[in-house]
């Protein structure tokens, strides 16, 4: 057969059931070859939006989402979703076309260094340079993207060797286990945690798996540490828990940190260096036990005292198992205010009726219109740090934020992907006005899917979070304000249906309506975020004033 023939079937061998993308002249073979195979192509109208459903893809299920787009230009632009994917530990693996390597005619035209350019944003990127490496190449691209870290791989087909004729067999994967944690290790976690007088349980990225979920609910549940989380490690322990202390969304002052200055032993579990950090470990007093895959990345906010090392779900679970009934001389009491206070704090401006609309009030009506399974995809702006604090997420996965790369356009292509990950489940992205015109074309493409998609797009016509930034810093409100189109026509253009409330009661029940009525909706709705600092400061510890940042 065509190595292009034998890719495809080693695609449907890894179990892969979409590709998104956007193929050029030298994907054809590739695409003909899929054209007979039970792989769907979802034709997007940006390379970087089929990278972000990709991505998302593989951050929802656990297996590599694979993106196509052609040499040059088409592989530059998956230059973002690959940084997305690497930085979110993220499954993907992308495959571009190239100019036969072996004879063109062509010269230099549209030729860059593919392989060069994603070597830094990648665990894995190669040419593939003969048919007999097929078989061997796609099986390392999966197997590297999928394993602890997951991440971004890349494997560039030139178009003389997709059509070289081959005999080479598939290869089918390899059984392997993750390993575990020592006992040594265990053990010395369980008497540091029994010992202290108020441990802290701190949820990072690294625990949003479902095994390492269901054992932190034991773990909450049987032994009843507190706990917080970063925002995305959000929804890993539902936060309608009577333990939840909190998302540690803001950088400092927020009643979280309240409670991780009360604590003497923090048990972090899937830190990833790559959030924000979750707390600053200004000295070794107090004890960090962290439990990840991986060993502790050591810097100098974060050098913990004890380190468990493997399968974390392995290790929440024996942890659980050791500790038993031990805590019996933990002391929770000065929890309890920090949490009485951030349960005040969040209730307030659910029911504000301002309009345009207050970012607390749009939390809420979001919440309230979503089942517990429901998916919000936040694009990246300002209100992603009120959704991050005050969105009471109850299963993992059910808030997709980006805390890594943190770009913006991701929102729409990542409830694209949603819906298709999860075709029953309610699926809202919600948009600032500047990230949902980078990708708003893919509008369309949610269209020609059939699918079921409300966009909420919050409209402040301008750069709202960098605009507040300037502001803070003491700086004249320069260069971030822009227009706009009108987003109910350009939905209508589209062949979706828009709509633009003008209370913030109108805006709950238009979301509800839509989220029933099936189909693709935009909501112009335009927010006030005049009270950023008052509220995203929590200037409320003993008269501070403390800010995000």
């Amino acid at each position: 057969m065509k190595a292009s023939d034998l890719f495809v079937k080693a695609l449907e061998a890894e179990g892969v059931r979409y590709v998104f993308g956007l193929p050029g002249e030298e994907n054809l073979d590739l695409l003909e070859s899929m054209r007979g195979s039970s792989l769907k192509l979802v034709l997007t109208r940006h390379e970087q939006a089929a990278g972000f459903m990709a991505a998302t893809w593989g951050r929802l299920t656990g297996k590599a989402g694979v993106t196509l787009a052609t040499l040059g230009p088409g592989a530059t632009n998956l230059v973002t979703p690959a940084a997305y994917a690497q930085l979110g530990a993220m499954p993907m693996v992308m495959l571009t076309g190239q100019k036969p390597i072996k004879a063109s005619k062509q010269g230099h035209f549209q030729i860059v260094d593919v392989v060069g350019m994603m070597r830094p944003l990648t665990k894995l990127t190669r040419t593939l340079v003969s048919a007999e490496h097929v078989p061997s190449a796609v099986r390392e691209a999966f197997r590297r993207a999928e394993e602890e870290r997951p991440g971004a791989t890349h494997l560039e087909l030139p178009e003389d060797v997709a059509r070289e004729a081959t005999e080479a067999p598939l290869l089918a994967p390899s059984a392997w286990r993750r390993p575990v944690a020592d006992e040594g290790s265990i053990a010395r976690a369980v008497e540091t945690i029994a010992s202290a007088r108020r441990p802290l349980l701190m949820v990072g990225a690294g625990a949003n798996r479902k095994l390492t979920s269901e054992m932190l609910r034991v773990l909450v549940d049987r032994v009843g540490i507190p706990f917080s989380s970063t925002q995305m490690g959000k929804g890993v322990v539902d936060e309608s828990h009577p333990l939840w202390m909190g998302t540690a969304a803001l950088s400092d002052g927020d009643f979280v940190h309240r409670a991780i200055e009360l604590s003497d032993c923090i048990i972090n579990v899937g830190h990833d260096v790559i959030e924000k950090p979750p707390f600053v470990m200004r000295d070794s007093s107090r004890a960090v036990v962290h439990l990840n895959f991986s060993s502790a990345e050591v810097d100098p906010v974060y050098f913990p005292k004890l380190e468990v090392t493997g399968d974390i779900a392995n290790a929440v679970w024996r942890i659980a198992e050791g500790l038993g009934q031990r805590g019996a001389s933990w002391d929770f009491a000065p929890f309890e205010k920090a949490r009485a206070g951030l349960e005040a704090q969040l209730a307030r401006g659910a029911a504000d009726d301002r309009f345009p609309i207050y970012p607390a009030r749009l939390v809420a009506e979001v919440r309230r219109a979503l089942p517990d399974d429901g998916i919000v995809c936040l694009d990246n702006g300002m209100y992603k740090l009120w959704f991050a604090r005050y969105y009471r997420t109850r299963r993992p996965n059910t808030l997709l934020l980006d805390n890594a790369l943190a770009t913006m356009g991701a929102g729409l292509p990542s409830a694209i992907a949603a819906k298709l990950v999860h075709p029953r489940r309610k699926v809202v992205a919600v948009c600032g006005d500047g990230g949902f015109m980078m990708n708003s074309q893919e509008l369309e493409t949610a269209v020609r899917l059939g699918l079921d998609l409300t966009v909420v797009v919050v409209r402040d016509d301008g750069y709202g979070m960098i605009r507040w930034k300037q502001g803070e810093m003491g700086l004249p409100d320069f260069g971030m304000a822009l227009g706009n189109p009108d987003f109910v026509r350009y939905a209508e253009a589209y062949g979706a249906r828009g709509h633009r409330p003008t209370s913030a009661s109108e805006f709950g029940s238009t979301l509800s309506r839509c989220l029933e009525s099936g189909g693709v909706h935009v909501i112009d709705l335009p927010i006030d975020y005049s009270d950023n600092t008052r509220a995203l400061g929590v200037g409320e510890k003993e008269g501070e004033v403390l800010h995000v940042g």
